[in-house]
């Protein structure tokens, strides 16, 4: 089973890359399909994970969405900008930590999390 999620996952990682290589638009709108979250939900079940289980998977998913979206925007505008590439990746990188520690700063608040 584990080789059947990593053969699977790294195919479709592939598959996306490469039309991206082709027709970046596009390879980056399938890249932002929830791919591999819904993968993941679909191996969770077929596991034999509850639903509760599933669930919780879901609303992490849902909780980092918001700080996924400031890594990409930074990663974006540093590149538009000329950084260099490693340069960006850091910045995204720092920039999804810390979004993520004040939503969770944030979120402790109001007991949502």
């Amino acid at each position: 089973m584990w080789w059947m999620k990593i053969v699977s996952s790294a195919f479709i990682i592939a598959c996306v890359t490469e039309l991206a290589r082709r027709f970046p638009l596009y390879g980056g709108i399938i890249a932002a399909l929830p791919l591999i979250s819904l993968m993941s939900i679909f191996w969770l079940t077929f596991q034999g994970e509850t639903s509760r289980e599933i669930q919780t998977f879901t609303l992490g998913v849902l909780v980092g969405l918001p700080a996924t979206i400031v890594m990409l925007l930074a990663v974006y505008m540093m590149l538009k900008n000329s950084f260099p590439f490693v340069l960006a990746i850091i910045v995204g990188i720092l920039s999804w930590g810390v979004f993520l520690g004040i939503q969770k700063l944030v979120l402790a608040q109001f007991n949502i999390l």
